[in-house]
């Protein structure tokens, strides 16, 4: 589960650009692609594998944020009796890129696109993943094309998994298709979407399933100086989000029954992360009512509030420690993903991710009921741990990237009085601690003469804030 995206309302200003060409450094960020990596692109972009099944006839859609241009899932919905029919077109990567081709070793390499506010590290050359891979709507792409039946309570019944051609009738946004939604003038299909997703949103609560609706952060500049606004998720994104969910359970399926697969898997959380989400919560004058869950505290959460957006990107600590578990000839011992409350596999998003082109290979084998191919078994075992590193240096990316923004905001208040609340004390030494600001987004290292008050509402001093190194740090006030 990714932090919250910083965005910049315009232009990303200079005072930022130093430090985030220090970050690209510091975590070997890659640059651009090498020219035989381009050539294979340029190669395998007009020499596409393609598939004999043809589902051209689908009026699929894609619906992402208006500037992207890897376009991995395209939908289409069709109500069939009491319950649904979902087509899902992924993006069929396998169908470029050879294995141990360049294109290949250099996604190995990078593991997965990496965001920034100035731009964007693609996990392959934009001639493949903007282009000829891409589901735009500029003609017929292969895809694994996923259908999926759904009874009337929003319970999947059915999965195949196929190679085949497909064709996107449009590339929609979020915000155009929520304004035809609420209008009524959205197609039968997007109307299913809502129904489906909605269902869905209510099987996640019922089985305490959690799913964050995280808000990016936008950056904004007026006469008073840096502002911070989080931008809530529309509806229509957590009813898209859960169709992709739904695809990867019924994909985690397919696989343990197969007794092969990489499932996303995550352990229980302690309660001590219990507890420092509380204090936080309480940092943000946010009610956490005894005997509440983690699901049902979360899907009470507004992003479109200040605070809970907040509250949100702090809940994202739930994920940590999440991974990927390969399997063959009998099934994990922990298959679960602790958030979701069930199995779920990575399977739709292989132009950003590189273990959905192993997912995919496996899926389409097993909805076959033929062998998974061999380059995909001898180098399964590897994908975890390629993914992990890939996971570290992307979340230390976005960490880096946050913390650099929240020192900016506060660059010119060094000596100001901040109310918060103490939400972490190091156990080692609890005159240190960790502190949530009450009236600004931002978490920051503190300092007392005396053990920090765990939980309880204090006043700090800004006793640092830097860009070029990331760090915000503040004293307990007198």
């Amino acid at each position: 589960m990714p932090l919250q995206r910083v965005h910049f309302a315009e232009d990303v200003p200079e005072v930022f650009r130093a430090s985030l060409q220090d970050i690209r450094r510091e975590l070997e960020v890659p640059a651009e692609f090498p020219d035989d990596v381009v050539a294979a692109a340029l190669h395998a972009a007009k020499n596409p594998r393609l598939p004999e099944l043809d589902r051209t006839d689908l009026e699929f859609v894609t619906i992402d944020p208006p500037d992207s241009m890897d376009l991995d899932q395209a939908l289409h919905i069709e109500r069939t009796g009491d319950g649904y029919t979902v087509h899902y077109a992924i993006a069929d990567v396998a169908a470029f890129v050879q294995p141990g081709d360049p294109i290949d070793l250099e996604a190995r390499r990078r593991g997965e696109t990496l965001y920034a506010p100035d731009k964007r590290t693609p996990l392959h050359p934009p001639e493949l993943s903007e282009g000829a891979a891409s589901l735009l709507p500029d003609g017929v792409r292969p895809a694994l094309l996923w259908t999926i039946t759904v009874d009337a309570t929003g319970e999947g019944t059915g999965v195949t998994c196929v190679r085949a051609l497909v064709k996107s009738r449009a590339k929609l946004n979020y915000a155009d298709v929520q304004k035809d939604l609420d209008a009524g003038n959205a197609s039968e299909s997007l109307q299913l979407l809502r129904e489906v997703g909605t269902l869905r949103e209510q099987r996640e609560l019922e089985r305490g399933g959690v799913n964050l609706p995280i808000p990016d952060q936008e950056v904004v500049t007026s006469n008073h100086g840096w502002g911070l606004e989080f931008r809530a998720p529309l509806p229509v994104e957590g009813w898209n989000a859960q169709i992709s969910l739904l695809t990867g359970m019924a994909a985690a399926e397919l696989m343990m029954k197969g007794k092969i697969g990489i499932l996303r898997t995550l352990p229980e959380s302690h309660d001590s992360l219990r507890h420092k989400l509380e204090h936080t919560a309480k940092a943000l004058g946010i009610t956490w009512p005894d005997g509440t869950s983690y699901a049902q505290f979360i899907h009470g959460l507004d992003p479109k509030v200040p605070p809970h957006a907040a509250m949100l990107a702090a809940c994202t600590v739930l994920f940590r420690g999440a991974g990927y578990s390969a399997f063959a000839g009998s099934v994990p011992e922990r298959p679960q993903h602790a958030a979701m409350k069930a199995e779920y596999a990575h399977v739709t998003a292989p132009l950003r991710r590189l273990v959905d082109r192993w997912t995919g290979e496996i899926c389409v084998a097993l909805s076959a009921g033929t062998e998974v191919p061999a380059w995909v078994r001898e180098s399964m075992d590897e994908i975890p741990k390629t993914m992990d590193e890939a996971d570290r240096r992307a979340n230390a990316y976005e960490r880096s990237i946050v913390s650099m923004v929240e020192a900016g905001l506060v660059a010119d208040r060094i000596g100001t009085e901040f109310e918060g609340v103490i939400t972490d004390v190091d156990e080692r030494d609890t005159t240190r601690g960790v502190v949530a600001l009450s009236t600004v987004a931002i978490e920051g290292r503190v300092t007392g003469s005396a053990p920090l008050p765990l939980g309880q509402a204090i006043r700090v001093n800004l006793v640092e804030a830097d860009i070029a190194k990331r760090t915000v740090a503040f004293e307990l006030a007198p």
